[in-house]
């Protein structure tokens, strides 16, 4: 029988330690490269837009964040999981009227929504502490919705979704004196500031995570992945959370860059388009749903340049009047039927040569 010292146990402990430590953070140091490269894209357009000077135009790109903000959020589930959701836009007016309720100015909350509770009405906050108070709340929404959608899985899933989004808009379309029915609601802090940084490196954190890599495998081998002891519920419970979370920030974001909010702001349209986004950049890829969101921005602005009109010489040549969902549903089609994990499919943005699709 052989024995070993406590200081040769100390040694072999630290040795297996710095072992397993390299492993343990390697494919953090291999992916990390990506929300950065996508960070200093976002940054570059930024410093663009400050250059360039134009209002309209910082509009546009305030516009851009925002839905890089919401698709990344699809991507944290739909993209991980593989169920495709048409709900979390709800999450999105859930945030949108929770910073809506909290930085309006309590005289005019008296006047338009009368029947808020009363420690809403009388609070008064500023955006950055509402934007993370509808964080909190919509992620709360998500985790109490989660519990009863994620044990379903397929078309009954992507239903049942639906079914919320539909639910959360009915409510919100109708309680006129909580969110003013389908009236405008005004009088919300306009805000400028927008940068998605923080949510493209929580999406990144998410999927590099144990419970990323877990749902991952769920949604590339259910069964073995069920047979291996992952908790696929709970593991979709987990991104479901988080991208409510970050809807329920981009909701707010929204609120606060154009000062009013109304339910069908949040509703069929706008989860069209943000879809339209993830699955042209790549439902399966970080880096696809923050390109998809700037790829198709540029052609949709494209588009309403065109239809604005162009002058040449004397004449003005303009594209007709509804011609850029037209156009758009085309580019769509074409670039899914080229392509139809999407753009980047399951690959990312790095500094070396991806032979990986």
């Amino acid at each position: 029988m052989s024995t070993s010292s406590p200081a040769a146990d100390t040694t072999l402990s630290a040795e297996a330690i710095a072992a397993r430590k390299p492993a343990r953070f390697a494919l953090a140091g291999k992916s990390i490269v990506t929300p950065i490269l996508l960070v200093l894209i976002l940054l570059a357009i930024a410093i663009a837009t400050t250059m360039i000077g134009s209002k309209p135009f910082n509009q546009v790109i305030i516009d851009v964040f925002v839905r890089v903000i919401l698709v990344v959020g699809l991507y944290v589930f739909i993209g991980n999981s593989g169920v495709m959701s048409f709900g979390q836009i709800g999450f999105t007016c859930l945030g949108a009227y929770v910073a809506a309720w909290l930085t309006i100015n309590p005289i005019m909350k008296k006047m338009s929504l009368p029947g808020l509770p009363s420690f809403i009405m009388q609070a008064k906050m500023d955006y950055w502490q509402a934007a993370i108070v509808a964080t909190i709340f919509a992620g709360v929404a998500a985790l109490i919705f989660g519990r009863i959608l994620m044990r379903l899985s397929g078309i009954a899933a992507s239903i049942a979704t639906f079914a919320m989004l539909a639910m959360i808009n009915t409510i919100y379309s109708n309680w006129d004196s909580v969110t003013g029915a389908t009236s405008s609601v005004v009088g919300i802090p306009i805000v400028r500031s927008i940068w998605p940084a923080i949510v493209v490196f929580v999406a990144w954190l998410h999927s590099i995570s144990r419970a990323g890599l877990a749902l991952r495998a769920a949604r590339d081998e259910p069964t073995a992945a069920a047979a291996s002891g992952i908790d696929i519920p709970r593991e979709r419970l987990i991104a479901f959370t988080v991208s409510g979370a970050i809807m329920g920030l981009g909701g707010a974001l929204t609120a606060h860059s154009i000062g009013v909010v109304t339910p069908d702001n949040f509703y069929l349209s706008l989860t069209f388009v943000t879809l339209s986004m993830l699955v042209v950049g790549g439902m399966g890829s970080l880096t696809g749903s923050v390109l998809g969101v700037v790829i198709l921005s540029a052609l949709i602005q494209g588009l309403r340049f065109l239809e604005a009109g162009v002058p040449v010489g004397e004449t003005v040549l303009a594209l007709p009047k509804g011609l850029q969902e037209i156009a758009l549903g085309i580019i769509m089609i074409i670039i899914l039927a080229l392509r139809p994990a999407g753009l980047f499919g399951n690959r990312e943005l790095t500094l070396t040569r991806n032979r990986s699709e």
